[in-house]
């Protein structure tokens, strides 16, 4: 697939430019140098103008010191003539054959963020992700896995929370050794003391009722002695309440009263007991817990790591733009550094591979203010498009032997009179 590149261009009367005439390198960096107000950042604005189409027209277009309309002249590497002119700046698209085409022609090959590389790189770096996710096709399936992670990830952390509650719990928790396993019923201890209680009093009952007899014979004994004549009468009584204390007396002769005073020592202390018992309880129930939360915690760690095992299978198998860029997290990554981290020449590099892979025939790319760059910096990055097969018009605020022709003025540093002599140059004509 061929790869569109500017050839040569010649700008006039545009914002701040008078005449300039340019050919760019076709591969590599060409820097527009000059001072600030000369007419740098209006040569870009002119090109993007002259390929973008009218959404890319400057506001105040014509130049304010001329009289004459801008004029814009572009020559493609494929062969195409792009021009504007006239009052109203009219687009005409020339092929080598001399057909006619318009911006629908030049919308098939040029990327609307090469003309304005700023967009791209001021964008969120949600948006800066999306736009690379979105030319690799795999948009979509990496925004389900990081779906799918994070709802693991807040599962697990909920999770760990959790157990790491229970564990503390279990920890803080006393455990009394002696305690029963069960927790004690107050009402089973009054029901057997109750039941003691009763049998005492039934022993109790019959041990009267012996008393009563001993009284009766003793009463009887008496009246014997007292009543001679109701002797055989009494005698015959006597022998039956006899009879009746040695039935009474063999009846209450081996019977043992039982002690209640284990019982009333544990129905007082029943409360202390039960408080053991359910402390134990709760640091048993708490390890447990804690297990079998860590054990969940586990489940879903393996899962996390099978969710990241194909997110980062998914990008390794995708096409991308440039070696060593990824997305994190929803984020740009280049090089294990993220976009606030990376250097200027890092993000150009990032910046111009993204782009240049929404449109693989667009091979240029303009970018304005490289004086943040120095000249290490700057040169690595020319190399870079180089290798890449990249061709790029900037701007940058220097006289240095770095800028490939200087602005001044609207023109070109020292050929402005030159040409004008040599070639008869008026204004308004190339």
């Amino acid at each position: 697939m061929e790869s569109i590149k500017i050839n040569k261009l010649e700008i006039e009367n545009v914002k701040r430019v008078k005449a300039v005439k340019i050919e760019p390198t076709a591969n590599g960096l060409t820097i527009i140098g000059g001072n600030n107000n000369q007419g740098k950042t209006s040569v870009l604005d002119a090109i993007a103008w002259a390929l973008g189409g009218n959404s890319f027209r400057p506001s105040k277009a014509q130049n304010s010191g001329s009289a004459i309309p801008p004029h814009l002249h572009i020559v493609l590497n494929n062969g195409l003539v792009v021009e504007r002119k006239g009052k109203n700046s009219d687009l005409k698209v020339t092929d080598p054959e001399g057909n006619k085409g318009g911006q629908q022609l030049l919308n098939e090959f040029v990327e609307q963020l090469a003309l304005d590389l700023p967009k791209f790189m001021e964008a969120s770096n949600k948006e800066k992700a999306d736009t690379l996710l979105k030319i690799i096709g795999i948009g979509d399936k990496l925004a389900k896995l990081d779906k799918e992670e994070k709802e693991l990830y807040n599962r697990r952390l909920t999770i760990g929370q959790i157990a790491d509650q229970k564990e503390k719990f279990a920890k803080e928790q006393p455990y009394y050794a002696d305690a029963p396993k069960e927790i004690v019923s107050a009402s089973d201890l009054i029901k057997q003391q109750q039941d003691i209680l009763a049998k005492n009093g039934e022993n109790q009952r019959k041990r009267n009722k012996a008393e009563q007899y001993r009284n009766t014979v003793a009463f009887l004994a008496k009246e014997r002695d007292a009543i001679r004549e109701q002797l055989s009468k009494k005698e015959k009584e006597l022998e039956e309440a006899q009879l009746s204390l040695n039935v009474a007396v063999m009846d209450s002769a081996d019977l043992h009263d039982q002690s209640t005073a284990e019982l009333e020592k544990s129905i007082t202390s029943i409360e202390d007991t039960n408080r053991k018992v359910r402390a134990n309880l709760d640091k048993d129930k708490a390890e447990e817990d804690a297990k079998e939360y860590r054990g969940q915690y586990r489940e879903l760690t393996e899962k996390i790591e099978g969710v990241r095992k194909d997110r980062t299978g998914l990008l390794a198998s995708a096409s991308l733009p440039l070696d060593g860029l990824s997305v994190e997290d929803g984020e740009l990554v280049y090089q294990g550094q993220k976009w606030d981290n990376m250097s200027g020449s890092d993000r150009l590099k990032v910046a111009t591979a993204i782009v240049r892979k929404l449109n693989p025939r667009c091979g240029f790319v303009l970018l304005d203010k490289l004086e943040q760059m120095d000249i290490g910096t700057l040169n690595e990055f020319g190399s870079w498009l180089e290798q890449e097969g990249l061709q790029a018009i900037a701007t940058r605020v220097s006289t240095g032997d770095e800028c490939s022709i200087i602005i001044s003025d609207g023109y070109v540093a020292g050929m402005e009179k030159a040409e004008e002599k040599q070639k008869g140059w008026k204004a308004g004509e190339f």
